[in-house]
């Protein structure tokens, strides 16, 4: 049995009220056994170098962390600030593995604009990444690649998502697809398998039934902790 911790959309901005929101969930689940803490992008909210250096601090931990870029970040600032590599654009792609599964963190950034896309290079980079082994794989990204029903975030959720679909179709190994984005825990499906929305750390994004203000910022941050046994994914949404 694998346990992975995530958490999105941090929006780290520079002060210390969303920092202390982050730092009370990384606390969380730096208390917590797990086999991975994945981070599905905004992490900061201006793409700042001041911006990651917050990140740096507070998403140290014990297990393994793995992250990727969403549309607040800015590719050669994460880059040189995060990964300690040339700054330089192009797709964040990195893969990790964690208590047996297959972990793609995938860039569904479009430089500049607020909607995700998978580009070509990233699509090939994931069929290469999923077709070098067996065993169970997730697929995770910032921009959900369905509708969630919040006219909000669907205007600016990935697009090109047929590419995506035939590519998963490809590989039964991919048991599921984790994005952020929407600063909601939502789940739903895609391309047959579950796909899992991480809550916002800095923020809740309200649905229009709930006849309330779109962004609560007052509402608990939260992460989502995926259960995987063999093939079957379980997700529990937990807030702090």
């Amino acid at each position: 049995m694998t346990v992975l911790a995530q958490l999105s959309d941090l929006h780290l901005d520079g002060g210390g009220h969303r920092l202390e929101r982050a730092r009370r969930v990384m606390e969380h689940l730096n208390a917590m056994p797990l086999d991975a803490v994945l981070v599905t992008g905004d992490i900061a909210d201006h793409g700042d170098p001041a911006e990651y250096a917050q990140a740096r601090k507070v998403l140290r931990s014990p297990h393994p962390v793995l992250m990727c870029p969403g549309n607040h970040d800015v590719r050669e600032t994460y880059r040189e600030a995060l990964l300690g590599e040339e700054p330089a654009g192009g797709p964040i792609n990195r893969v990790g593995r964690a208590g047996g599964v297959l972990v793609a963190m995938c860039d569904s950034t479009v430089p500049g604009k607020h909607h995700g896309r998978l580009d070509a290079a990233t699509l090939a980079w994931l069929e290469r990444v999923l077709g070098g082994e067996t065993g169970p794989a997730v697929v995770c990204m910032h921009h959900p690649p369905a509708p969630l029903g919040i006219p909000y975030v669907d205007e600016i959720r990935s697009s090109g998502e047929d590419g995506l679909a035939e590519l998963l179709a490809r590989h039964p190994r991919v048991v599921a697809v984790l994005t952020g984005h929407a600063h909601t825990a939502a789940a739903t499906a895609f391309a047959g398998r579950p796909l899992a929305v991480a809550p916002g750390v800095a923020s809740t994004l309200r649905l229009p039934a709930e006849r309330a203000e779109v962004i609560d910022p007052a509402a608990p941050p939260g992460a989502a902790l995926h259960v995987l046994d063999g093939g079957r994914l379980t997700t529990h949404f937990r807030t702090f």
